[in-house]
């Protein structure tokens, strides 16, 4: 397996330590180059952080390997890549499936079916998983093949350089074309799983769109502000709105078998080449029904 590396030139004189650090690769990056079994290179030739460049020199960072958790298997299946370089995969992921392996549904996830392509195609990483959907959501998912592009993804997300949008169907007719909702959100008492907008929960913000009233629903769109577990589904709840489908909440499942949520738009910065990237997937066919 050939690790994965990246590649970078001097603008000018200085440390190396300080131009690695200009280039984002972290302390905890660094040391786990160092006692990994990574290396750094400066024109081909191993060095320490330590070492003084000179405007020009090639810098090549070489990271060590990883490999899939133990409790992880790797299992043949469906996979719907949207995109994939040596940094980034990107997947459409389709409803009534874990993202990642849980006690109810210990095999079958998008983790297990991403492991067994990592494992043929020899791509020597653990699953870093940006963007997690819940299992009756459908869309789009960002995978990192290395830790350090996660952490650059993860810094992504922190400064709103990352965002995705969401397509959804909610009960009722929403009346307003555009509005906000601010509530903040926490775990409920009584539950291990249940959020509720609460006084002493974590700041969350997501903005709705109205794209069509239907007369026992509405399709929306929404973005997040904040990454809140369950955001979407308790905030719409919370203006008695529920998704459609979502029993956890309040919604009913006589229109349709799962919540009604779709992961329609990523847009993100490549953490490597400094691109924008826009990513589409168009609603599933049990959504697309609904509001043909």
């Amino acid at each position: 397996m050939k690790p994965f590396e990246l590649k970078y030139v001097a603008g000018e004189k200085g440390l190396l330590r300080e131009a690695l650090h200009n280039w984002g690769i972290s302390k905890r990056t660094l040391a786990s180059v160092k006692y990994g079994g990574g290396q750094i290179l400066v024109n081909g030739n191993e060095v320490t952080v330590r070492h003084p460049l000179e405007s020009g020199d090639a810098v090549t960072v070489v990271f060590p390997l990883e490999e899939l958790g133990k409790g992880l298997q790797a299992e043949s299946g469906d996979l719907k890549i949207v995109f994939e370089d040596d940094s980034l995969l990107i997947v459409d992921k389709p409803p009534l499936q874990n993202t990642i392996p849980s006690r109810e549904h210990p095999s079958g996830s998008l983790a297990n079916i991403v492991a067994k392509h990592f494992e043929d195609n020899e791509i020597p990483a653990t699953l870093h998983i940006a963007t997690r959907l819940d299992r009756d959501t459908s869309g789009l998912v960002c995978i990192a093949k290395n830790r350090h592009i996660h952490h650059m993804l993860s810094i992504q997300q922190q400064e709103k350089k990352m965002s995705r949008r969401y397509e959804a169907l909610a009960h009722g007719k929403i009346d307003q074309k555009r509005f906000t909702i601010t509530a903040p959100i926490g775990r409920k008492n009584s539950s291990i799983i249940e959020r509720e907008v609460r006084a002493d929960g974590q700041f969350a913000e997501t903005e709705v769109k109205l794209l069509k009233a239907y007369p026992e629903f509405s399709h929306i769109q929404l973005k997040l502000n904040t990454g809140r577990t369950h955001q979407i589904r308790v905030h719409l709840a919370h203006i008695n709105h529920p998704l459609v489908g979502d029993d956890l909440y309040g919604g009913t499942r006589n229109l349709i078998s799962r919540q009604a949520l779709h992961c329609r738009e990523l847009e993100l910065v490549h953490p490597v080449t400094g691109e924008g990237l826009l990513f589409e997937s168009p609603n599933r066919e049990d959504m697309a029904a609904l509001i043909r």
